[in-house]
């Protein structure tokens, strides 16, 4: 029991992975076996990540449950994992969604064995990132993401998936490429060639004012494009529309976290003086993002589309909140993170529930099927309300507070940030009519309603985001402490 406490984070990251091994060996004709050893080892995950949530002390100095060990000798990378409160919230996201995605995951219909190992070794891959405190390692379990992901689209996807895939792929690793380069700028100007994140955080770099900005404009590629950011999204709605719902879930939910992660865990600590100076850009790109996210969503006609542009509508207020350089708007920014993460992962799933019941995302189609199918119109309404923004539900803590923090320091932008809240609420109000309300068109008149599976994976979502949207100190609380020591370093304002 004492080896696994100490190398708690360890068994989580790779414990999916030996899972997804376990089940190559499993044959094929199987299928329930599959299955249950990926919702078992998916399931297994969120329990200790819950166990590591409840046991999480927020105002302990440095990062918790913290593994060190020298790796590759010769270029001083060490297999180094930690936890802190910008990491843990994302580490539980991405358990509770990886697990609840496996469960919806009954659908795929063929190559399931390949599939779930590809699916297991992404889940390795995320939690990797989210936990690596060493940028060689960073860099490793990054890529890996990239590799199931592109498969998981080309194999499965829709009838454009060879296209998604590469292009997903191509960005991605364009992204990749500049930030290896930054990644060895920040290894060979360190003082000890280290890869070490709190070590080269600590001791700074030895770079001038010109190369740092080259140094943060290589991160800050990288982890643009999956944020994404405009003008690097237009991977997102092609890989969303033609990638099976389980996938899209974790697409949304869990991928573009790790883009937002990326500037809270390394750009922003590491190079703060350009931090400081990029704030105004940020604040822009932020505004861009939700404007032109929210119009494009408008003009919609699929289903899957409209949820993925709102997606880069809502990861704006996320680039608003760290425009702030101030707690309210990193509190903001982090929460808007954990909560898309809920909502827009329901409101993939729900799509994927539609379509496998109608074989079409065209809102045209429909009509009339809130008094038809009751329970799945009772559940797409609410996470279509959480996604607007409702008072009382997490969408509206977390885009409040990052527009509330982004105000004093760039007035202008918060103003018109703000319209784009108000054409969210149009589209998913007008989408909401579109499906629900009208008449029933005579093809829909033997649809079935949400079934057991389908509300089992639904259900936990919804308590989130109802609870945190009642009580969001149960998240603040843990978050908090962490991004106050990293304004420290930024030497923004505490108080706000």
């Amino acid at each position: 029991m004492a080896f696994l406490a100490r190398h708690l984070l360890s068994l989580i990251v790779f414990l999916p992975l030996a899972a997804g091994l376990a089940i190559l060996f499993i044959p094929k004709e199987r299928d329930r076996w599959i299955q249950a050893a990926a919702n078992g080892a998916t399931l297994l995950v969120l329990i200790l990540t819950g166990w590591l949530a409840l046991h999480f002390q927020p105002q302990a100095p440095g990062f918790q449950w913290e593994e060190a060990v020298p790796w590759i000798g010769p270029i001083h990378a060490w297999y180094h994992l930690g936890l802190d409160g910008i990491s843990l919230p994302l580490v539980f996201l991405t358990a509770l969604l990886s697990f609840l995605a496996a469960v919806a995951s009954t659908t795929i219909p063929e190559r399931r064995k390949e599939f779930f190992f590809l699916y297991l070794l992404l889940e390795s891959g995320m939690l990797g990132t989210f936990l690596a405190l060493d940028l060689f390692l960073f860099y490793i379990f990054w890529e890996v993401v990239l590799v199931p992901m592109y498969f998981l689209i080309g194999i499965w996807g829709g009838p454009r998936r060879e296209y998604a895939a590469i292009k997903f792929f191509l960005y991605t690793l364009a992204g990749s490429v500049f930030m290896l380069l930054s990644i060895l700028t920040c290894y060979l100007r360190s003082p000890a060639h280290s890869f070490s994140i709190p070590e080269l955080i600590g001791k700074g770099l030895q770079l001038g004012p010109a190369a740092q900005w080259w140094v943060f404009l290589g991160f800050f590629l990288a982890f643009a494009i999956k944020v994404p950011i405009f003008p690097f999204h237009t991977w997102l709605p092609d890989a969303h529309v033609e990638a099976p719902a389980p996938i899209s879930v974790l697409l949304a939910g869990v991928l573009l976290k790790m883009g937002g992660y990326g500037f809270l865990r390394i750009s922003f600590p590491l190079l703060p003086h350009v931090a400081i100076g990029f704030s105004l850009i940020m604040g822009i790109l932020g505004l861009i993002n939700i404007v032109y996210g929210a119009l494009v969503a408008m003009a919609q006609s699929d289903f899957k589309k409209l949820v993925a542009y709102s997606s880069v509508s809502h990861m704006g207020f996320v680039l608003l909140g760290l425009s702030a350089l101030n707690l309210t708007g990193f509190n903001g920014a982090a929460l808007e993170m954990f909560n898309h993460g809920m909502i827009t992962g329901g409101m993939f799933l729900l799509v994927g529930i539609l379509y496998d019941r109608t074989h079409t995302r065209e809102l045209d189609a429909f009509g009339g099927l809130g008094a038809k199918i009751p329970v799945y119109g009772g559940l797409l309404s609410f996470f279509a309300l959480a996604s607007l923004g409702l008072p009382g539900l997490s969408g509206f803590v977390s885009e409040f507070l990052a527009l509330l923090g982004c105000f004093p320091t760039h007035p202008a932008i918060t103003i018109a940030s703000a319209s784009g809240l108000v054409v969210g609420a149009a589209y998913f109000l007008l989408m909401l009519q579109r499906i629900l309300l009208g008449p029933l068109k005579p093809q829909w008149s033997g649809l079935p309603d949400a079934g057991r599976r389908e509300i089992f994976t639904l259900v936990p979502l919804m308590i989130f985001i109802l609870w945190i949207g009642l009580y969001p100190r149960c998240i603040l609380a843990l978050q908090t402490p962490a991004l106050t020591n990293l304004l420290f370093r930024l030497g923004g304002n505490i108080g706000w």
